[in-house]
């Protein structure tokens, strides 16, 4: 009943969405970018908007104000003390109201609703745990209760079948990062199925950064076996150094370049899918076409939910898996690279 009331709520919220185009048009492209772009303001539903603070530094001095003065009474956009706001990001603007062209003294460290959205889903993740370590000292000694017990097998499963088994002995330094990034992305996941849910697992920027600090870790924990497999790869003829070497090299970034694109790419078509699902109920205006598009909808949000615990177990399992490359032990007992792995 709980999906169902969400499905409705993000119904109606396209619904309104759909009433307030210009003219009375439905326009499919701008309600689905409108839902999964980021925005200086928190849009939860028609009239429920949460207007959040535009933050600049313009050659060097800050500037603050809140992004509802970007709109006069009608909601239309106008600018403001020489700012304006177009397409999603914010101007130097002359007096005619014109960006300037050329202007690099425009710095934007605006609180946007991606940002708003991650400040959310921390707060929620450090009451989440801080109660669950709470609990263990509370409860030591004694079985799980409540939260605890929700999460537990969890985190178990993390620790023996994704650290353990794909970093080895070394897994436990690992652990607090790979648990924040399950639970953080999972989380975000989740988030972002809600009603005025924020796409921040379907910003690039976000899993850009997810994807660098993976890469980061890997190549700061790699020993000398698994440089020596980079820049002297065992049983490779000496004269195939000058192509194994880049072709190496470029492997340590595909890796994590991979890891950003995929999480990019899986959340982001969930959300299209959706929204566009809910679209064709707008465009045919068909009795026939209502039930077909709610049900389809239907289906897709709850494989999201699958979907959203599978890209947090993927990210972190290809992180662990990195991590174990870089510090395995490789003892060659020939020219040919075979040997055993401690």
């Amino acid at each position: 009943m709980k999906k169902l009331f969400i499905l409705l709520f993000s119904f109606l919220t396209i619904t309104a969405h759909a009433a307030s185009s210009e003219g009375g048009e439905f326009r499919p492209g701008d309600m689905i970018t409108h839902h999964i772009a980021d925005d200086y303001s928190w849009h939860f539903a028609d009239g429920v908007v949460l207007y959040l603070p535009v933050v600049l530094i313009d050659n060097g001095q800050f500037v603050s104000f809140s992004s509802s003065n970007f709109y006069d009474e009608n909601h239309n956009l106008v600018p403001y003390r020489g700012y304006k706001m177009e397409h999603g990001h914010i101007y130097k603007v002359n007096e005619a109201g014109e960006p300037i062209e050329g202007y690099k003294g425009l710095y934007d460290i605006s609180i946007t609703k991606n940002v708003a959205s991650m400040f959310v889903s921390v707060a929620l993740l450090f009451f989440v745990f801080f109660s669950i370590a709470g609990s263990y000292k509370k409860n030591a000694g004694k079985a799980p209760r409540g939260m605890q017990s929700f999460f537990e097998p969890i985190i178990i499963f993390i620790r023996d079948e994704i650290a353990k088994a794909n970093i080895g002995p070394k897994y436990e330094r690992y652990m607090p990062y790979l648990l924040t990034i399950f639970f953080f992305i999972w989380f975000n996941n989740l988030l972002g199925l809600m009603p005025g849910g924020a796409n921040l697992t379907g910003n690039i920027a976000v899993t850009l950064v997810l994807a660098a600090m993976t890469l980061l870790i890997t190549v700061f924990s790699g020993n000398k076996s698994y440089w020596g497999h980079i820049f002297a790869t065992p049983g490779v003829p000496k004269w195939l150094a000058p192509i194994m070497i880049p072709v190496e090299l470029i492997g340590i970034f595909t890796k994590p370049f991979s890891l950003m694109v995929r999480l990019f790419a899986n959340i982001t078509a969930g959300h299209i899918i959706i929204l566009s699902l809910f679209s064709l109920i707008f465009i045919f205006q068909s009795i026939a076409v209502g039930p077909l598009s709610v049900a389809f909808a239907t289906f897709m949000n709850f494989l999201e939910l699958f979907v959203a615990l599978l890209q947090a177990y993927i990210f972190t399992l290809l992180s662990a898996m990195y991590f174990g490359g870089a510090v395995e032990e490789h003892d060659h007992v020939d020219d040919m690279g075979h040997g055993d792995a401690h």
